[in-house]
């Protein structure tokens, strides 16, 4: 496979202006890329605050004496870092670049009051997907326009994808065996380093109790009042940690849209995994493979290409719905209905497309080579439409 990733063109374009932070799920690949950007790049320096001759050479500044690119990794877990970057990237943005590399944390202070405000470009890395995994450039996407459908694809792709997830570890190393370990592992160092260190979560083993129950919800509502009372804690407790888990990217809610045109059910969002390979039933697992390809493309578009779009699904209050909506400058722009077998369209897929004026509207099977259109619908193999996407 190609070491490439798809962010890796972007962020050396944009350090050339500014900051740039990188955010991500553990061991989704964020050191590795930075360590290639640093390897093109003519000098740098590479420092991680886990290492304690790293700490000290970042709280003395010691930086190379030339125009260099400075990779500053984990930096999110010493408390002052904000400040302390703010004032060195101020004093030598003449010849320095940074690029912070750390987990979701990072992704806190992007959102209230921040001082770093217009000194940074933020990414999100994804796992690999469908044309990561087959090493392929991204295809010419225009926003609110129809998606360029690939002619063939690899089915044995999405299978792969399916079975051992996209996180590059497993997912190259095509081993059961080895998937299972790097599961354990992952999560255990999941809970120990990042939720306890950096959250201070107290009752950690009634939250690791709730990311055992997530991966038998996903795809469905996800309900804080009935996890609370297979938890026995408060309503507060598991809000807060529902919260933790998304901020450091173990979980991603998506929420209905909420359409003046239908009857919309406001609240209740629907739960994914980050790492799909966790989700037990075939149906929830390819539906999460599908709901991870549409977020990648909503935050690739964001944050490489500065539009507007969000990811949200469709239930109305009579029980009609649909997996996905993607939006652009909050307006439909396309419908995804995810299906293991073609059987028949969804009608709910026409109920919304005419309610919503949805431009496109799609039915993306798994068990299924053909691609037709029928009541203006568009039914194709997954393979095919994730070879439209990012």
């Amino acid at each position: 496979m190609d070491a490439t990733r798809y962010l890796q063109a972007p962020i050396e374009a944009d350090l050339e202006e500014k900051m740039v932070f990188l955010a991500g799920p553990r061991q989704v690949g964020k050191t590795t890329l930075a360590q290639h950007v640093l390897a093109a790049a003519d000098e740098g320096i590479y420092l991680n605050w886990d290492n304690r001759d790293d700490r000290r050479e970042i709280s003395q500044a010691r930086w190379p004496g030339g125009r260099a690119l400075v990779v500053l990794d984990e930096l999110h877990k010493w408390r002052g870092w904000k400040g302390w970057l703010k004032g060195e990237y101020d004093k030598h943005r003449d010849h320095l670049r940074f690029l912070v590399t750390g987990s979701a944390r990072m992704d806190v202070y992007r959102r209230g009051g921040d001082s770093l405000q217009g000194r940074y470009h933020h990414y999100r890395l994804h796992p690999f997907s469908y044309r990561e995994a087959l090493h392929e450039k991204s295809a010419p996407l225009e926003p609110g326009r129809e998606l360029p459908i690939p002619g063939r694809g690899s089915r044995g792709t999405v299978d792969e994808l399916l079975r051992f997830g996209g996180f590059p570890e497993p997912f190259l190393a095509q081993s059961p065996r080895g998937l299972r370990r790097w599961q354990k592992e992952r999560l255990e160092r999941f809970f120990r380093e990042d939720v306890r260190d950096l959250e201070g979560v107290r009752d950690l083993a009634s939250m690791q109790i709730l990311a055992d129950l997530l991966p038998e919800r996903v795809a469905s509502p996800l309900s804080l009042n009935a996890l609370r009372e297979d938890l026995g804690v408060s309503h507060r407790a598991v809000t807060h940690w529902v919260e933790v888990l998304e901020r450091l990217y173990f979980v991603f809610r998506v929420r209905p849209f909420d359409g003046r045109q239908v009857r919309s059910l406001r609240k209740m969002p629907k739960a994914y995994l980050w790492d799909g390979s966790l989700v037990p039933a075939d149906g929830p697992r390819f539906e999460n493979l599908i709901a991870l390809h549409l977020l990648k493309l909503v935050h690739y578009l964001e944050d490489v290409e500065g539009y507007r779009t969000a990811l949200h699904y469709l239930r109305d209050r009579s029980g009609r719905e649909v997996d996905f909506l993607v939006t652009m400058d909050g307006r439909p722009w396309f419908a995804v209905e995810a299906k293991l077998s073609e059987a028949r369209i969804d009608p709910a897929l026409t109920y919304f497309r005419d309610r919503l004026k949805i431009p496109w509207v799609f039915q993306v099977v798994l068990e299924s080579g053909r691609d037709f259109v029928q009541d203006g619908v568009r039914c194709l193999p997954a393979h095919r439409f994730l070879g439209a996407l990012v």
